[in-house]
């Protein structure tokens, strides 16, 4: 009864002029159809895009519509600039910002100019010191088990992560400052429990139930203490420049972070802000890449033939270079852009494994009315199915197949196709990171972290599952997949 005079009285909302998919009958009421989302969004996409036929439909959300296009607009919407169609509006509204202090990101690009127009022309200076912080970490956040023991794989990948990022965000000491790993692990967990709990229910719900998520609360203890830390490094940033200013010659370690105090607007570089923005730029900077690691182990278990494959190809890198991490005298873009087949092993991980099954999204600031009529109201939200294509046969042959070497054989193949099928790379086909202007801003920082690691740990490590554990499965809230975080691996050095 509630929910019916609630529908009664809310203001109505312009839709997409696509048809809805899902309705199990006429009747079905939309409340129905959008709880089904929540946790059944894997089979929802999967039946409209085997049965819509390469046209627009619309998948129901609590809080907003889906318009699902076909990728024959993917260069349409492509050209649309953000002030109308915002990736980062879409991965802020995924955030419940209203609840989670992160309004801020709507109004500022700071976080992605830097990654832009520091991180990636510089890619590889940041990428050594990221390297030098994983030698630094290695035996501290990684077990050294000469027997066959069992781990948590993915909690000790992501404190090891924290500390690589942290040193090229926010520099020594406090890359190796126990209190902000901590909250660069924590937040990044707490934030996503917060947001996807919210996005569980009806929006009319959300105040009621953020008030109950002791995620949420932890959440703004780790902004309060992320805040501090940030406020004692903006006064030595400060002090600095004021030297500097008076002739002294004073050194001061390069970091993305003094990069954004000197290039950011009042606001932004106001302690409160920046602040929070240290904390969020941990979140794919962290998770995802620990996943992505995690998820290579998991697939090189289930498909062992393929560890002294890449073993191999790590080794022979080796012996030319020295060990990944140790001779620091070679650059690390000499081992990244040398390991072919774990490049292609990585972009076949991720096709089977996404962070996200509808990919990429743009939010919709104002209406929009693409070429062949189809409109995408204001607030709405455009997407693809990422994952479904990566999975259509007319797209890749023997799709469910897991292939770790079919980039590898394309980029072999024709010279021409070299960097096109590397991961990082956008592609029609491959919309792991995005497409266009409006992909991830730090993929590549991302892929070369992921590249080092693994290299490490297979010329270090044997890996393999528990007795009677099999690859785990991907688990899904929403269009969002996350790994098995109960999954343990067995892991011993070589």
């Amino acid at each position: 009864m509630i929910w019916i005079i609630f529908r009664l009285l809310a203001p109505g909302k312009k839709r997409p002029n696509a048809p809805v998919f899902g309705h199990r009958s006429l009747f079905e009421p939309d409340i129905l159809l959008k709880s089904r989302f929540i946790l059944g969004a894997r089979d929802l996409i999967h039946g409209a895009y085997k049965k819509m036929n390469n046209q627009p439909f619309v998948l129901r959300r609590y809080d907003v519509d889906f318009l699902i296009l076909p990728m024959k607009y993917l260069e349409e919407i492509r050209l649309i600039s953000p002030d109308k169609l915002s990736s980062k509006g879409a991965q802020t509204g995924n955030l419940a910002p209203h609840y989670t202090s992160m309004q801020f990101l709507f109004h500022s690009n700071l976080h992605l100019d830097v990654l832009k127009k520091k991180l990636t022309p510089e890619l590889y200076k940041y990428v050594d010191k990221a390297r030098r912080e994983l030698a630094f970490g290695w035996k501290k956040d990684l077990p050294q088990a000469d027997d066959w023991t069992e781990v948590p794989i993915e909690h000790h990948l992501r404190t090891l992560v924290a500390r690589m990022t942290a040193k090229v965000f926010m520099g020594s000491p406090t890359c190796r400052d126990p209190e902000w790993l901590k909250i660069s692990v924590d937040f990044s967990v707490d934030l996503f429990t917060t947001a996807f709990t919210i996005k569980m229910f009806p929006p009319w719900m959300y105040g009621l139930v953020a008030r109950v998520i002791p995620a949420r609360y932890r959440t703004f203890r780790q902004l309060k203490a992320g805040r501090k830390i940030v406020g004692e490094l903006t006064q030595q940033h400060n002090l600095v420049k004021e030297r500097k200013q008076r002739g002294e010659k004073v050194e001061e370690e390069d970091t993305l972070l003094h990069w954004m105090l000197d290039h950011g607007t009042p606001s932004e570089v106001e302690v409160h802000e920046m602040g929070a923005r240290q904390c969020v730029l941990t979140l794919a900077s962290i998770h995802t890449t620990a996943s992505n690691v995690s998820n290579m182990l998991y697939d090189l278990c289930a498909h062992p033939e393929w560890f002294e494959v890449l073993r191999e190809e790590a080794r022979e890198i080796a012996r030319e270079l020295g060990p990944p991490c140790q001779n620091m005298g070679v650059s690390a873009k000499e081992w990244c852009t040398r390991l072919d087949k774990l490049d292609s092993f990585f972009v076949e991980s991720q096709r089977h494994n996404p962070v996200l099954l509808l990919n990429p999204q743009r939010l919709a600031y104002q209406d929009i009315k693409l070429k062949d009529g189809t409109v995408v109201p204001a607030g709405s939200r455009l997407a693809f199915a990422n994952y479904e294509h990566s999975m259509d046969p007319d797209v890749y042959p023997n799709p469910l197949d897991f292939d770790p070497m079919r980039s590898y054989r394309k980029r072999m193949s024709d010279i021409d196709q070299r960097d096109l099928h590397k991961a990082g790379m956008t592609h029609p086909n491959n919309l792991a990171f995005g497409y266009g202007n409006q992909a991830c801003a730090g993929r590549q920082f991302a892929v070369a972290e992921i590249k080092l690691i693994m290299a490490r740990l297979l010329c270090e490590y044997e890996f393999k599952f528990p007795e009677g554990k099999v690859r785990p499965k991907t688990q899904h809230i929403n269009e969002n997949c996350f790994t098995d975080q109960s999954m343990n691996l067995m892991m011993k050095r070589l």
